[in-house]
């Protein structure tokens, strides 16, 4: 009997280029940028469908159950399984998301909003992340479909709308999930297909920005001592919470056993204040930024330990540092204090660190080091949205992608046909291992 394998064979170009080219140039109408830019997913799926609804079982064509899921019009879900002959037993790629970020084509080498090649590279918006593993795990499916192996796991595979930007809940996995639509992958690994260079992806990292406001006297610049300047009042206070941020949360111990490339970090990214004149010393500022989170670490212990640095600093502002011979945060004269206070977006998002025990993890590693042929596992602090939800809820989450991760959200993206393929093939060769387990 032939393994599956020699039954699936390698990824066929002619089928998978032309199927990524619709999907590219779909990319401008579904930039995830809200309220400006809402995606339309659909426009994907329709091709997806297009691809997999010939081998299902509603058209009588094969043994695809293939199913379209709206919370909202336009901006849909795509569930596909191929059955296998044991309840209970599944593997599941989850993650495939049929929307992007932003592209301005004035900065780009090509047009990113249409497909194009340069031999083995794979060039449009999306190619990375993630329309190109949109591609790849249909012509997976679709080759399921058309072999028609015998095997007892059932292979699912969800493609879903609204990963890139959380502002607006209620239409990609939460909803899948909250709806129990997805409860039945608890019972084997899920593997969330949206990272890059074809290893595995064991850690992530929470993310909560943050906002920093100070408040001084706005006074002429040639008087100094009667003003408190909220710049001054900003930097100095946030240097002291960046201080006692780096001493409560430390490089953790399992970040090294995870590799991970950074550990935890807080840092200021945007800058603002209501403007004025250069003879104007300022009496309100903003320093934002975000934090970075291992995910050895609570998210809620650090808001509360912010909003504590913050108090502490107000309480006893005559010993923030200043900056000069008259510069100063109180004015007893005036009875006026400077004061910083923080405010933290409500969007918070915890960190992943995927269970190395599991046999999703090892069918992975195994995978990899046959077809790629090395496996190395790395963490970043970069963060994928709506896994670690996942994982809270009883998944075993692995993750991994085939695009390059120099060109995630980045311009010029593009991924390589090669990488694409040994994707294909580390598929199978879970799909296969699984069997055996």
């Amino acid at each position: 009997m032939a393994s599956l394998n020699q039954l699936m064979g390698d990824l066929d170009r002619s089928s998978f280029v032309p199927l990524l080219a619709k999907l590219i140039n779909e990319s401008q109408h579904v930039q995830n940028n809200p309220p400006e830019l809402v995606p339309r997913e659909d426009l994907v799926a329709r091709h997806v469908l297009d691809a997999l609804l010939p081998l299902s079982t509603s058209t009588g064509g094969g043994p695809l159950v293939v199913r379209h899921v709206n919370y909202t019009q336009g901006r849909g879900n795509v569930i596909v399984e191929y059955p296998g002959s044991v309840p209970g037993r599944v593997v599941s790629f989850v993650g495939m998301h049929m929307d992007v970020v932003t592209a301005d084509p004035a900065d780009w080498d090509f047009d990113p909003f249409t497909f194009s090649e340069d031999g083995d590279k794979l060039r449009g918006r999306g190619t990375t992340d993630c329309l190109g593993h949109v591609a790849l795990v249909t012509e997976l499916m679709r080759t399921l479909g058309q072999t028609e192996p015998n095997l007892t796991n059932t292979v699912v595979a969800v493609f879903i709308a609204n990963e890139e930007n959380s502002s607006i809940p209620g239409i990609g996995v939460d909803a899948l999930v909250k709806d129990g639509l997805l409860d039945h992958l608890k019972d084997g690994p899920l593997f969330w297909i949206d990272t890059a260079d074809k290893q595995p992806c064991v850690g992530t990292g929470g993310m909560i920005a943050w906002h920093l406001k100070a408040t001084g006297k706005l006074f002429h610049s040639g008087l100094a001592h009667k003003a408190i300047n909220a710049m001054e009042v900003n930097m100095e206070a946030l240097k002291v919470i960046q201080e006692r941020f780096y001493k409560d949360f430390p490089a953790h111990p399992k970040e090294t056993v995870y590799k991970f490339a950074t550990p935890s970090t807080m840092k200021p990214t945007k800058w603002s204040y209501p403007g004025g004149g250069i003879n104007q010393i300022p009496g309100e500022c903003t320093i934002s930024g975000d934090i970075r989170l291992t995910p050895f670490y609570s998210t809620s212990d650090v808001v509360k330990k912010l909003k504590e640095y913050v108090d502490d600093i107000n309480v006893n502002i005559e010993q923030l540092g200043t900056r000069g011979p008259v510069s100063k945060y109180v004015l007893p004269d005036e009875n006026l204090r400077g004061r910083v206070e923080i405010t933290i977006d409500g969007d918070v998002m915890s960190g992943v660190a995927c269970d190395l025990e599991s046999r999703g993890f090892k069918a992975l590693c195994k995978a990899t080091e046959e077809v790629v042929g090395s496996v190395q596992p790395y963490s970043i602090t970069g963060s994928l949205p709506l896994i670690r939800d996942l994982q809270d809820e009883g998944f075993d989450v692995q993750t991994s992608g085939y695009g390059i991760m120099n060109t995630y959200h980045a311009k010029n993206e593009y991924c390589l046909f090669s990488d694409m393929a040994q994707g294909f093939k580390v598929f199978v060769s879970i799909i296969s291992q699984l069997e055996e387990a």
